[in-house]
């Protein structure tokens, strides 16, 4: 019979690590409007009116703002939602991720 020391031992070998985390950024352009930003944090990043227009703000203030931290498939998905739902809009609005 195993000792608990021994299983523990198993079972910290087998401890996986936590997914790495990216964050998904918005980069400001001097096409898209303001509105449209807003828009996106809203309708891709579930932010509220208050929340998404700061972070617009930031956007356009200092060129670049975090709309969150997920894992890496996600991050993905949120980079390739923003800039497919952009281009379809008209919007060069770029977006892309970053590991955190």
């Amino acid at each position: 019979m195993a000792t608990k020391q021994e299983n523990l031992s198993v079972l910290e070998r087998s401890k996986t690590k936590p997914p790495k985390l990216y964050k998904v950024l918005l980069l400001n352009d001097d096409y898209t409007t303001m509105e449209f930003v807003i828009e996106v944090l809203q309708r891709f990043f579930s932010m509220g009116t208050e929340h998404a227009m700061q972070v617009m703000l930031k956007v356009h203030n200092e060129g670049v703002a975090v709309c969150g931290v997920y894992s890496k498939d996600i991050a993905e998905t949120k980079v390739n939602q923003v800039v497919s739902y952009a281009t379809q809009q008209g919007h060069p609005l770029k977006c892309h991720m970053e590991e955190n």
